[in-house]
């Protein structure tokens, strides 16, 4: 059973989602760099993947595309900024392909801010060993505060949530 912390705003841009896995630091560094592993868990409950391309090395590119329940497409790109195997991971996430009814959401959640018109986080995923178990923490870095917000209004923490939910059954499972 993994152990779940709440997120923790950690800066004016950034939030942190942080898990402990009762499964080894290379299992868990695994379910995050091989894209068989990934299509499994990435995304809330209900959600598939039925594109998941990784190339986990730095300049490497990956693209993800969740599927909601209904049948409405999520793609996610971006590229491996640092790797350091079994221990961090730097990568962008960039949701410029995004519809335009989720763009308008995070527009309506900005509170009257004007978006910095970047649609890349930064997130940095670290992997500890903790006696036979791995500390994961997934630290977010948004343009700015107000974009970081509106991203945790729309179920940013819910949707890790339920991702840490999916790797931890197919951590089980091994």
């Amino acid at each position: 059973m993994s152990i779940a912390t709440a997120p923790a705003t950690t800066t004016d841009r950034e939030i942190e989602f942080k898990r402990v896995f009762n499964a080894t630091r290379e299992m868990v560094y695994k379910a995050w760099t091989d894209p068989t592993h990934m299509a499994r868990w990435w995304g809330p409950y209900e959600f598939t993947n039925p594109v998941c391309e990784m190339d986990a090395r730095v300049g490497g590119a990956y693209r993800i595309v969740m599927r909601s329940p209904e049948g409405k497409d999520h793609p996610i790109k971006g590229s491996f900024l640092e790797v350091f195997p079994m221990e961090k991971l730097v990568l962008t996430m960039d949701l410029t392909e995004h519809d335009a009814e989720f763009h308008s959401a995070i527009n309506a959640h900005m509170n009257g801010a004007a978006r910095s018109g970047e649609d890349v986080i930064i997130t940095t995923v670290t992997f500890t060993e903790r006696d036979d178990a791995t500390a994961l923490s997934v630290r977010q870095r948004f343009a700015t505060a107000a974009e970081r917000d509106a991203h945790a209004n729309m179920g940013a923490p819910q949707g890790w949530g339920q991702s840490f939910d999916k790797l931890e059954e197919l951590l089980v499972k091994g």
